[in-house]
């Protein structure tokens, strides 16, 4: 599943190319035919993230609102598009180019209520310049359940997924299945921190990369894909900074990896 600096990502692409113009919004699929009507020709005003829900608001008051799920994702283009291919669920199309989107496991129109009720019900984004990690600290200090879980709850911490919380837990020495209510304030701080420059970096880059350059390979230039990650999905191997074999579980149905001995 995408993971919040991707869906970001995607809404700054589809700012740059749409916002400010009229567009032209269809469903080729035809399963969002009447949502696609109440958006088509009206003038995109302004794109926005908050986790992993993509929001673009138009100027009748109206938003977009798309969660991609596993399997969803945008292709955009200049000029003007083929004829659809697959299962485009929506298609934009404005002056500079057009937009497909496949496969998402949320794509509806909301009012200005909608979405306020979708901010209200989602937890503080790393990405998001109005983020108060307090808020989120309030959650895990109190809580039971494993650092590694509620760093996965949407509702406490938006936008991260398995990549970046294996890896910010690597680089913190927090073993994942520690309680919340047993981390310090300083620890979530630079959790916190760690994360919302890990998640800025991959916005900049289109992909994830937590290494340090002292633990890759090759320590100048592009990190190779083999040298991105310190322990996500690479369960057996050594660890790149101690040696010890990566563990492997299960944790609420998701992938969890960690080094028995940098995180005991």
């Amino acid at each position: 599943m995408p993971e919040g600096h991707t869906v970001r990502r995607d809404a700054r692409r589809l700012g740059e190319r749409f916002a400010g113009s009229p567009v032209v919004v269809s469903s080729p699929q035809g399963r969002f035919e009447d949502g696609a009507a109440l958006l088509d020709g009206r003038t995109l005003v302004a794109t926005d993230a908050h986790g992993k829900h993509l929001l673009a608001d138009f100027d009748d008051g109206r938003t977009l609102h798309v969660h991609l799920g596993l399997y969803g994702k945008w292709t955009t283009g200049d000029g003007v598009p083929e004829a659809p291919r697959g299962q485009v669920r929506v298609r934009l199309e404005g002056e500079r180019g057009w937009a497909d989107l496949r496969g998402p496991t949320a794509c509806e129109v909301l009012d200005p209520a909608g979405v306020d009720a979708l901010h209200a019900r989602l937890g503080e984004d790393p990405l998001r310049p109005d983020a108060d990690p307090t808020v989120a600290w309030a959650r895990i200090h109190r809580s039971r359940s494993s650092t590694a879980g509620l760093l996965m709850q949407q509702e406490v911490v938006a936008g991260v997924g398995v990549v970046y919380r294996a890896e910010v837990l690597f680089r913190a020495g927090v073993n994942p299945y520690r309680p919340g209510r047993e981390l310090e304030e300083s620890e979530w701080t630079a959790l916190w921190e760690d994360l919302s420059t890990l998640m800025a970096a991959g916005v900049r880059a289109g992909r994830i990369v937590t290494t340090r350059p002292e633990h890759r390979s090759r320590r100048t230039g592009r990190a190779t894909r083999a040298d991105s990650f310190y322990v996500y999905r690479r369960q057996g191997q050594p660890c790149r900074v101690c040696g010890t074999e990566i563990a492997y579980a299960q944790l609420a149905q998701r992938n969890l990896t960690w080094c028995p001995s940098c995180q005991p």
